[in-house]
């Protein structure tokens, strides 16, 4: 293949924003992916820009969190000059709806506790109560108690994301090639060799951002990712003329219309059909929330498995034992894209040792059992 400085395992989110800030860098870099239907996050995604609740009991992921989401407006604009691609971010703000007053008193201990470990420095939040929210929302749900509204919250199209962020990095340079899936990695003294049905090429530092494929191929350069068995459902209606006069972290109207609705969580499961008892519970959760959806017709449904470390905190690091492969994993592709643009990816054309916050090594897993 053509010569390269770094090779980057893994074309999805989080793999191409590491591509297209490396290429930026000035390095010379190669993309290895999987098939065009492998099973990726990046094509199963709820197209979150999400702040609000990330980082209790971690205030440095609330942090790094909050501020990806401040650089995302001019991420954004630069990512849509370079590619010509519309990704529709929207940042109005997100609400969480409780539909219990016990429920709302945990989000709101939780919002808080965010808060005080941060020092302040977290995401901005206010308490919405039942009466506010029916001013703010006509036509909410009875059974709504009330919500916390992050103002850093938003979303856009994470098709389009994926899609503009492997043009620019082909016009920046990136050389991308599909049905490479890596399945072993030889360290050697100056260089590393990649193994696949494909064939095999040495590249002198590897970058792995291969989603939950990561979990087997970081041992293979002494680095730890262990992950959390997470499948989500979404389901998304036809598309309406009018506007959700809301944003949350379960219900959004997409800029073509449809309305997606998602937050199941199943641990138990390889399939990648889905359940319509699960449907059916997301469904009625999200009129629960706002009764008008009841009108709208289901169109399709879709399963993903999430990118989810064992302690829900980001993987960043440099292996020790094999300098020059680094590690890049976490569950917020979309929220994080633009950090780990234009924060990790020019830390590793440095070749730092450690690449975004500490606590974000992969060394707190080498632990004693």
């Amino acid at each position: 293949m053509e010569t390269h400085d770094i090779t980057v395992i893994g074309g999805g989110l989080v793999g191409s924003a590491l591509a297209l800030g490396l290429a930026e860098a000035g390095q010379r870099v190669l993309v290895l992916d999987g098939e065009d239907l492998a099973r990726r996050a990046s094509r199963a995604n709820f197209g979150l820009v999400w702040v609000s609740g990330k980082g209790l009991g971690a205030p440095d992921y609330a942090r790094w969190s909050f501020e990806s989401a401040r650089l995302w407006p001019g991420f954004a604009r630069d990512l849509e000059a370079r590619s010509g691609v519309s990704l529709a971010l929207d940042q109005p703000g997100g609400y969480s709806f409780a539909l219990s007053p016990q429920e709302l008193d945990g989000i709101v201990t939780d919002m808080t506790r965010i808060t005080e470990e941060t020092g302040g420095d977290g995401a901005p939040w206010r308490l919405v109560p039942r009466a506010e929210l029916e001013r703010e929302i006509p036509g909410i749900g009875p059974d709504v108690a009330g919500a916390v509204h992050g103002s850093a919250d938003g979303h856009l199209n994470a098709l389009r994301l994926f899609h503009a962020l492997h043009r620019a990095g082909a016009a920046a340079g990136v050389t991308y090639r599909a049905r490479h899936t890596v399945s072993h990695i030889e360290p050697g003294a100056e260089s590393f060799r990649l193994r696949g049905d494909w064939g095999e090429i040495t590249t002198p530092r590897v970058v792995l951002a291969a989603g939950t494929a990561t979990e087997a191929l970081a041992p293979m350069v002494g680095l730890a990712a262990p992950l959390k068995h997470s499948r989500g459902q979404i389901v998304v209606t036809e598309r309406v003329s009018g506007r959700l006069p809301f944003l949350s972290a379960i219900i959004r109207q997409t800029d073509e219309g449809s309305v997606m609705i998602g937050d199941s969580d199943e641990g138990d499961t390889e399939a990648l059909s889905g359940n319509p008892e699960i449907a059916a519970l997301l469904g009625a959760r999200a009129i629960r929330v706002y009764p008008a959806l009841a009108r709208l017709n289901v169109v399709r449904s879709w399963t993903g498995f999430r990118v989810k470390p064992r302690d829900g905190i980001p993987i960043y690091g440099q292996s020790t034992s094999c300098p020059g492969a680094y590690v890049v994993l976490c569950h917020s592709g979309v929220t994080l894209a633009a950090q780990h643009a234009l924060r990790i990816a020019p830390q590793i054309a440095a070749g730092a040792a450690q690449i975004g916050p500490s606590a974000f090594s992969s060394a707190r897993f080498h632990v004693p059992a």
